[in-house]
């Protein structure tokens, strides 16, 4: 299933041909100067495009390497027309600009990929939620909340604990409580809704783990799937992901990859997208949330497949040809790197240069962030060697201990063996 799957119909035609940049290359205006706009922007550089990054502040990840940089915020629809103006296609590395903004923009003649039309379904979790449902899509239960008896309700209904959501803006467990009881789900969204925050209420699902689908599509409607990946999560946000997901029956994967596709047809989603799912202690597999951008779920792309999610989705939102997403080893597994309760006295460089003398294979991408407790300063990732199988335990631990061994070296300057290199 894996790999670029064209449309069965040209039904669709190309858009007009964009503006070139004065090398005759295109121009992607990203809204957002974070590491996804950094990393996007390497694989611009490669295909001797342009990435204009809408940065919020020049010392962001993507505004330090970048050449073209409009400084201003995601919710000025000044600033937004600034980074759009002569551009190819706008995009972005959250999901957070208004969505009015979006449509002014499009009614002006921008070319904006994911259209807001589809990127609502990540903004919006209720709007998310009922479209699923619409389309049959298996989900957690939910109901829309407007006051601590709408919880209180759905509680008894479906037992507690239950998980409230904000419907806007939640991300890496921000934005998610998970209530006991009925006393403290009135704490909770009085004190919520009091701040103006309009939340959702869900069912606290039964898992076995966290999975993710990323998938490619292209307004000519080309899409491409890469292999379901395990994601593991801590503290609520993700920590390493392991890909393809070990022990995931074949038959299962491959009907995810048909569901995240389909979902992105239906949804008319471009550019690269995960289906973050879950995967019940009875088999079954529901969708979590939607993210219509490169993802963390996808980082290990990077390394680990012919083509990465960060070139494919500037593919995508040119309407170039999808890339191969084959992977190019048995399996590979991506760690965050999440800053130590306190930065190390030894400097990244040196953490680099250590790393580098004992681990000549792993790879490493840094984000140019300061360092603080638990904030994703960059990622790790290994391969495994040819010959291994995903379906062997003992050869998948091997890596993600290696891959998670690297990643805690690189933020608390010390071995979890208890390596000396000095010894």
């Amino acid at each position: 299933m894996t790999g670029p799957h064209f449309p069965s119909d040209a039904a669709n035609p190309r858009p007009s041909t964009p503006r070139p940049s004065t090398n005759g290359m295109p121009v992607v205006a990203m809204i957002g100067g974070g590491q996804l706009a950094r990393m996007t922007h390497q694989a611009a550089v490669a295909l001797g495009q342009t990435l204009r990054v809408l940065s919020a502040g020049a010392d962001e990840p993507a505004a330090q390497v970048s050449a073209d940089v409009v400084l201003g915020h995601h919710d000025d629809l000044d600033a937004l027309r600034a980074a759009a103006t002569g551009s190819n296609a706008v995009t972005f590395d959250h999901e957070h600009v208004p969505t009015e903004h979006l449509e002014t923009l499009v009614a002006e003649g921008v070319n904006v990929q994911p259209p807001p039309s589809a990127l609502i379904y990540a903004q919006d979790k209720l709007k998310m939620r009922r479209k699923l449902a619409d389309l049959g899509i298996p989900s957690p239960e939910f109901a829309e909340v407007t006051w601590a008896g709408d919880v209180t309700e759905f509680g008894e209904e479906h037992g507690w604990p239950v998980v409230v959501k904000a419907i806007r803006g939640g991300y890496d467990g921000r934005g998610v409580w998970m209530p006991a009881d009925a006393e403290e789900a009135e704490e909770i969204v009085g004190r919520q809704l009091d701040l103006g925050v309009p939340l959702m209420v869900e069912t606290k699902v039964d898992l076995r783990r966290e999975l993710s689908a990323m998938v490619g599509r292209s307004p000519f409607g080309q899409g491409a799937s890469w292999p379901v990946v395990e994601t593991v999560q801590r503290h609520g946000q993700c920590a390493v992901v392991i890909a393809p997901a070990p022990g995931l029956d074949e038959d299962t994967a491959i009907d995810a990859e048909r569901m995240a596709l389909g979902l992105a047809a239906e949804l008319g989603v471009v550019g690269s997208m995960a289906v973050e799912l879950f995967e019940t202690t009875d088999g079954r597999i529901l969708v979590n949330e939607l993210a219509m951008r490169p993802h963390n779920s996808g980082h290990w792309t990077m390394d680990g497949c012919r083509t990465s999610q960060f070139e494919q989705h500037l593919r995508a939102v040119l309407d170039y040809p999808l890339g191969d997403t084959s992977p190019v080893a048995p399996v590979t597994v991506m760690a965050n790197i999440l800053g130590a309760p306190e930065a190390p006295t030894m400097s990244m460089d040196e953490r680099l240069h250590h790393l580098f003398a004992r681990m000549p294979d792993a790879k490493v991408h840094l984000y140019g962030k300061g360092e603080r407790k638990d904030r994703k300063i960059g990622h790790v990732n290994v391969l495994g060697a040819a010959g291994g199988r995903a379906d062997d335990a003992a050869y998948v631990a091997a890596i993600r201990e290696k891959a998670e061994r690297a990643a805690h070296w690189m933020s608390h300057a010390e071995w979890t063996d208890g390596w000396d290199p000095h010894a």
